[in-house]
């Protein structure tokens, strides 16, 4: 059976056929996969589960009927959804998982992340980032009025895309340093991320031994998914597929 591992939807209400390709998808391939991994970004921005949103719950539904079909979901925080919290996350039946998440995939340990923290050089985002993760920023703001919050979000999501546009692109992608520092750290030669909107098949070596990043793609302009199963990983972009092997050592990365 195969493993999905799909990041970056940004499912809003603004891109209602998105959603509906979402959905067409859990209700169709993932039903019938051994596990669904969603790696962030989920959703284009989250201002809590308080909030109602129909494109939040026909996600729910159908990530529900997924979990009626014996096939669990798993979730890590993006940095747009970062405050999806557990009622939600009960509701759509996912079990949330720590970023990063080391996980057993046909017998090897594959490290899982959403990417942003391998994204060093972005200063300015990063010092975002600690920021917003602490348990008093969180409670304050899940404390404002909900106008309040969606007033926020939308300042936040017009602020990024200026500050995307106005920095050199190196910035805004990983850094193959911090990469490798979480490859040793985990003790994994291959690790599974979004957020970058990047999609590919890196080789990379740590030490002696062979390494690969693997990046999935966005959902903005084309579907993109990652599947395992029989050792073959085989990554989706559009109709293009780059395919790999479970062990790095005999890693063969094609793009037909």
């Amino acid at each position: 059976m195969t493993t999905l591992f799909i990041s970056d939807l940004h499912l809003d209400a603004s891109r209602p056929d998105i959603t509906r390709l979402f959905v067409d998808f859990v209700r169709g391939e993932a039903i019938h996969a051994k596990a669904l991994y969603i790696l962030g970004d989920l959703f284009e921005a989250w201002i809590g589960d308080d909030v109602e949103d129909e494109t939040a719950a026909q996600v729910a539904d159908a990530l529900a009927e997924l979990h009626a079909h014996r096939v669990p979901c798993f979730y890590i925080h993006g940095n747009r959804d970062f405050l999806l919290g557990d009622a939600y996350a009960r509701r759509a039946r996912m079990t949330l998982l720590p970023d990063p998440s080391v996980v057993e995939i046909e017998g090897e340990r594959v490290l899982l992340m959403h990417g942003d923290t391998l994204c060093v050089d972005d200063v300015a985002y990063q010092g975002f980032r600690i920021q917003s993760r602490t348990a008093d920023w969180q409670s304050t703001f899940l404390q404002r009025p909900v106008t309040e919050r969606q007033a926020f979000a939308a300042q936040a999501r017009a602020e990024s895309r200026r500050y995307t546009r106005s920095v050199d692109e190196a910035i805004t992608d990983v850094n193959t340093g911090a990469v490798l520092d979480a490859i040793r750290t985990h003790e994994v030669r291959r690790v599974i991320h979004g957020h970058t909107h990047r999609p590919a098949m890196h080789r990379l070596s740590s030490g002696e031994l062979p390494c690969e990043r693997i990046v999935l793609g966005d959902w903005y302009q084309q579907t993109s998914a990652l599947r395992i199963e029989c050792r073959k990983l085989t990554l989706s972009i559009g109709k293009q597929e780059l395919v790999s092997t479970l062990s790095p050592q005999h890693s063969n990365i094609q793009s037909p």
